[in-house]
């Protein structure tokens, strides 16, 4: 299975995969993203060290399960070779009606046939008032005419 656009990355390709990855998470749809991955891949999120694609689906499952009216915006940070580093921030409503904003960096390794083998994200997160909320597209993929992250401040 290959997973364009492959590497090495150039500036546009490496922000076409951080784009896709976006729209992948935004479906919020585990079994979708999990494609992206390889089939070992190793993950680090926050505390949790996942392997495998299963492992990641499961993870996801129950991500999704309590983190509602989930949207990411995802921006290249760097590119070299065949790895990627974004910065993301998503927000995301709990079972009880509060907001929080989650702001983070990955570090993503690809192999050959860009699929992602190794995955290490490093998360904060910020309880938010939904005044607060700068993430406001219906739910899915982030319209073209949303500002990202450096035009929202963030």
């Amino acid at each position: 299975m290959s997973r364009p656009p492959l590497p090495p990355f150039t500036a546009e390709t490496a922000a076409q995969k951080a784009r896709m990855a976006e729209d992948a998470w935004n479906s919020r749809d585990p079994a979708r993203v999990a494609l992206a991955y390889t089939e070992d891949s190793e993950w680090r999120n926050r505390s949790a060290f996942l392997s495998g694609r299963t492992a990641i689906e499961a993870f996801l499952t129950r991500k999704w399960s309590v983190e509602r009216e989930y949207r990411l915006i995802k921006e290249v940070w760097a590119y070299s070779g065949n790895r990627i580093a974004v910065r993301f921030a998503y927000e995301s409503q709990d079972a009880k009606g509060g907001w929080s904003r989650a702001y983070g960096n990955e570090n993503w390794e690809f192999d050959e046939a860009g699929l992602m083998r190794r995955r290490i994200a490093s998360i904060n997160d910020l309880a938010i008032a939904d005044a607060d909320r700068k993430f406001h597209w219906p739910l899915g993929r982030r319209p073209d005419d949303h500002p990202g992250l450096t035009a929202l401040g963030l």
